[in-house]
């Protein structure tokens, strides 16, 4: 239906003649002459309650600070229930059914620290910071002095509008809970890993521990160890079926190769040993790999990732390849049972160079 279709008692001009003719008053139109996107300019403003009333006033002010306290509440629930529930527990909760009660935990009190402060900052400009709209000309998007001036001016305005330093309640409760609620994330990053404290730099193995065969599961014997052979032994009470076994064979793995005692040429080496039997880690300290190919004729041993080799007769140093620095030595004896045992752990941490190397 168009325009022309519509009876002219009915279009929105005559409506709005005949509205202001019954009211005594004249157009809209007729007002703002022929421009029909002139500004038509702003209500008259309407104080709040709590423009009028202090008590209101302070009602308000007490509603945000208890929002502001929740929040900071919640977020001391957030790190008690971070500490209080392990990762394991599973408790059932109606409609969700049964779920992981730390996440549960964790997600009710961040999510309540971040919407009290939100649903706080909303009630204090909502209520007690001023509601006077103030219209303002367009402008270059360069700021002149004048214009600079100006915002620092409205800036002070909006400070001392917004009662921040007459509220000192809702100040105070408002820092209190923005200073707090970063302390979820800094609890968060605990959940990238336990701390490493000394675990890089130490072993399963020890002083008396014995060498156990990892084909036969077996103590092993000096006369075990043919001339040329390679044996690999891991530390007395660990076993392949523990939890941990792979994070610990993967520090405390150690081949074993018998020399003839005139062809090692480092001394310390040669003290370190046993009968000419020498034992070294088997983890390359290039990137870790499992370094298990062995020349009898070079007593080199060769890591099949990046081709590092190392020379067993001369203290395990780097001879070939992206290796840093030579494999650790393992100080081996032998105990009452005829056993070879270790006579401490490695004295530098295995595998590949890390920090505290510089």
């Amino acid at each position: 239906m168009s325009s022309q279709d519509i009876p002219e008692e009915n279009l929105p001009a005559e409506q709005g003649a005949a509205h202001d003719a019954a009211h005594g008053g004249t157009t809209a139109v007729a007002e703002r002459g022929d421009d029909p996107f002139a500004d038509p300019g702003l209500p008259a403003h309407k104080p709040r309650i709590q423009d009028i009333d202090e008590r209101a006033a302070k009602r308000s002010e007490r509603a945000v600070a208890f929002l502001f306290t929740l929040s900071m509440l919640a977020t001391i629930g957030f790190i008690a229930a971070f500490v209080i529930f392990p990762v394991d527990k599973i408790v059932y909760i109606w409609p969700f059914g049964h779920i992981s009660a730390l996440n549960f935990s964790l997600g009710v009190t961040l999510g309540l620290a971040l919407f009290c402060i939100g649903a706080g900052a909303v009630h204090w400009a909502r209520t007690l910071m001023s509601d006077v709209e103030v219209a303002d000309d367009r402008h270059a998007i360069e700021a002149a002095p004048e214009v600079k001036a100006k915002v620092m001016a409205d800036f002070a305005d909006g400070a001392r509008e917004s009662a921040i330093g007459r509220r000192k309640l809702i100040r105070n409760t408002m820092f209190g809970a923005l200073a707090m609620v970063p302390l979820s994330g800094v609890v968060l990053l605990r959940e990238l890993g336990p701390l490493p404290e000394n675990k890089l730099r130490e072993t399963l193995w020890a002083k008396g521990k014995q060498l156990i065969n990892m084909n036969t599961n077996e103590p092993l014997r000096p006369e075990d160890v043919a001339v040329g052979s390679l044996t690999f032994v891991m530390p007395e009470g660990l076993r392949e079926d523990d939890h941990n076994f792979n994070t610990e064979i993967a520090k405390a793995a150690v081949m074993i190769v018998r020399l003839q005692p005139e062809d090692i040429k480092d001394q310390r080496e040669l003290e370190w040993s046993h009968e000419g039997i020498v034992a070294y880690s088997k983890i390359c300290t290039h990137v870790g790999c499992p370094i298990s190919l062995y020349e009898q004729q070079t007593h080199h041993v060769l890591c099949p990732c990046h081709q590092s080799t190392f020379d067993l007769s001369d203290g395990a140093r780097v001879i070939f390849g992206p290796a840093g620095h030579p494999l650790p030595q393992l100080r081996i004896g032998v105990n009452a049972e005829g056993n070879l045992e270790a006579l401490g752990d490695f004295e530098e941490p295995v595998g590949p160079a890390f920090w505290e190397r510089g």
